[in-house]
């Protein structure tokens, strides 16, 4: 008979570069999953690390490959301190890593951080790798959560990821259909940055901005945006289509970019969002003004949770992938990626 009863970790680096979500949680299966998260931190990168994880596909490929082991063992420590921090004996360590390079039209994709160095370090069992099963069978890689969304948070019609890329999935009675909408974070703090800030703060810098009416026209009219599901969105392609438009001479004043990009983000979503409840997470949840104008551009009743679960709802639902994985379920949807089937995705490394 299987186990019923885990106790994991999870790990998620998002594209913003905010830093490195750890959770522990516990999973117990009484013929629905229940969850309970123990313990979680975010841990800041140093500028080492941010300037190594931003410039990465830059690299020499000799270099991609010894740093994916040096990130790796950087992970398994950063595992080891917050184990010994909190006393606890996870047994098992799902690891999403940080996405590197994602072109499933081109059939491959890449999350650093090597699981046979995290698996060295800590001792304990590893899953990482979770996107690259999916890839093989024709599918998009992404967006995984959606596996657990609805296992975890029954009884939304929707839920939507403010990281660095906008991601929702559509729960309806027929089949569950996700997708990365837009560029979010990613576009947000590279603007701020040029302020001197990491990020707008609840959106106040966008707040006082006048919106570009042409520039966000340009911005609905990005490409990508008119093409159908199942898709999903990279580094690569929030540079082919974003950079260029934000970093025009036309458009030199930092809030007014804010506002203009706060409110295409918002138009996207509400675009793909319907009636009902939103669940919505991640760093642009804390962002009021953002939050504010997908309320405006929406028929969705936004639910914005409690903290621990806007911040770490990803690192517990890998955690939570991992946990499938290690009980041979599945836990990539072919409805969501268009692969050909569904799939078990993950490598396994014995700690």
């Amino acid at each position: 008979m299987k186990e019923d009863l885990y106790k994991v970790i999870g790990m998620m680096s998002g594209t913003s570069l905010d830093g490195l979500d750890i959770v522990y949680c516990e999973f117990r299966y009484r013929g629905a999953w229940e969850f309970r998260i123990l313990h979680a931190v975010t841990v800041p990168y140093s500028r080492r690390w941010k300037d190594i994880l931003s410039g990465w596909h830059h690299r020499q490929a000799e270099e991609q490959v010894r740093l994916n082991v040096e990130y790796g063992h950087f992970l398994g420590r950063q595992c080891n301190a917050f184990i010994r921090r909190h006393g606890i004996r996870p047994g098992l360590i799902a690891s999403h890593g940080h996405t590197v390079f994602h072109q499933p039209e081109k059939g491959f994709t890449f999350q650093a951080g090597s699981g046979a160095a995290i698996a060295a370090e800590t001792g304990v069992d590893v899953v990482c790798d979770f996107r690259s099963v999916d890839i093989a069978q024709g599918g998009q890689g992404a967006p995984l959560v959606p596996a657990g969304e609805p296992v975890l948070f029954p009884g939304y019609s929707s839920y939507l990821n403010l990281g660095g890329i906008a991601n929702i999935t559509i729960s309806n009675r027929k089949e569950l259909y996700a997708f990365d909408v837009c560029a979010c974070n990613m576009v947000l703090n590279m603007l701020a940055r040029r302020e001197g800030l990491p990020f707008d703060k609840s959106g106040k810098l966008a707040a006082g901005g006048k919106i570009i009416p042409s520039l966000l026209k340009e911005l609905n009219g990005i490409k990508y945006l008119a093409q159908k599901p199942p898709k999903s969105l990279g580094r690569e392609q929030v540079e082919k289509y974003y950079r260029g438009l934000l970093s025009s001479r036309n458009h030199k004043k930092t809030p007014g970019l804010l506002a203009t990009a706060s409110e295409h983000i918002a138009i996207q979503i509400g675009k793909a969002a319907g009636p009902g409840d939103m669940l919505v997470t991640g760093g642009g949840a804390h962002n009021a003004f953002l939050v504010s104008r997908i309320r405006s551009c929406s028929k969705a009743n936004v639910v914005v949770p409690g903290k621990d679960i806007v911040n770490f709802k990803e690192a517990l639902i890998f955690a939570f992938l991992g946990v499938l994985r290690i009980r041979g379920e599945m836990n990539c949807l072919k409805s969501v990626t268009g692969a050909r089937k569904d799939s078990c995705g993950g490598s396994i490394y014995k700690g």
